[in-house]
């Protein structure tokens, strides 16, 4: 069993697709009326693949991404994704975490975190 797609399901397919294309530097693969799929490349071992929905996001995430930034670090990450049109957004945290909570166009949250090479460091 391996983790093939991330699904998000999407008000504006294209928008949205465009947008996670641009903030992981990633590829619009796959594009059709109602499916859009991004990827590092057609090979690659996980995409994501935005579904239609007629309704605009209501609540707080149940699940989100966490972004690990580039060779520039996490406060320039965090202002080139705010430029593409993600926001900051506020779900209690202290303001002393190692991540900074952001929302996509459609308002689903995720974070950059600080620097890491592991997934437990």
């Amino acid at each position: 069993m391996s983790l093939h797609h991330i699904v998000i399901d999407a008000y504006d397919l294209s928008a949205q697709a465009r947008f996670w294309a641009q903030v992981l530097d990633w590829t619009i693969l796959s594009e059709r009326e109602r499916e859009v799929v991004i990827g590092a490349d057609e090979n690659a071992s996980v995409g994501i693949c935005f579904m239609p929905v007629t309704d605009r996001k209501m609540v707080k995430n149940r699940l989100h991404l966490d972004l690990a930034p580039g060779p520039d670090g996490r406060d320039a990450e965090v202002e080139r994704i705010l430029a593409l049109g993600a926001r900051r957004v506020d779900i209690g945290q202290s303001g002393t975490e190692s991540w900074t909570v952001l929302a996509d166009p459609e308002g689903n949250e995720f974070c950059v975190l600080r620097p890491k090479k592991t997934l437990i460091a």
